[in-house]
């Protein structure tokens, strides 16, 4: 049988790119969404979870078992956000829906989208509170990766929910095209990430605790190797 996936944050930029790297995937056979609003997207292998909130109470209530993996793309951005909010949406908010998914799935995978220069140590905010993120996986007793990308390009019609964002992003295109080749330790794409959460995915054990920018940049997932079941 092929994998099921259960993924946060869909409707993010990044979300985008990794729901539409999983979808053609020939051997992942369900995807569950996990999400707080309406989520409008027919497609034979998805499967939405609409919760209120992100609540232990809302989580504790989901049927997750049966998921190979959790793939957590969710998050906000730190700007107008006290350290003590963004904490509480960042850091809080992956422990209760890790708490959530190993209770249903001891055996599974987690991987979290951090960010370049992750560190508790961090002079700044939201490295050092990604940081405290990244310890949240390290201590749930799950095999898990962090992945840190830095600038992330929108690829194949992914397109950021934030107005000016969007804006930006088409207005930079044509640089960040050639950021993403000329300097991969820093910039990367939203289908590179889908491929590398993929690869991780479809990865036996043991898998890397963190896979830096360059390395997503790397990775291309593309069919699972012959002789390896789905």
């Amino acid at each position: 049988m092929g994998k099921q996936v259960l993924l946060v944050g869909a409707t993010g930029l990044v979300g985008q790119g990794v729901l539409e790297v999983l979808l053609r995937a020939p051997d992942v056979d369900g995807v569950a969404v996990l999400v707080r609003r309406v989520f409008a997207a027919p497609h034979p292998k998805l499967r939405v979870l609409q919760v209120p909130d992100f609540s232990a109470a809302a989580l504790s209530a989901l049927d997750l078992c049966g998921m190979d993996a959790c793939l957590y793309c969710a998050g906000p951005l730190p700007l107008g956000m006290s350290e003590t909010g963004y904490r509480e949406a960042t850091v809080a908010t992956l422990a209760r829906v890790v708490d959530a998914y190993a209770a249903a799935n001891p055996g599974g995978f987690i991987a979290y989208v951090s960010g370049k220069g992750a560190n508790t140590r961090s002079r700044l905010m939201p490295a050092r509170i990604k940081g405290e993120a990244e310890q949240v996986l390290a201590r749930c007793g799950l095999a898990h990766t962090s992945l840190r990308p830095g600038v992330v390009r929108p690829v194949a019609g992914a397109v950021s929910p934030h107005t000016l964002r969007r804006g930006l992003y088409a207005l930079g295109q044509p640089v960040l095209a050639s950021a993403v080749r000329l300097l991969p330790e820093v910039f990367t794409t939203t289908q590179a990430i889908g491929d590398c959460m993929l690869q991780l995915v479809r990865m036996p054990a043991p898998r890397p605790a963190v896979v830096e920018n360059a390395a997503i940049c790397r990775a291309v997932a593309g069919p699972p190797p012959a002789g390896v079941p789905g």
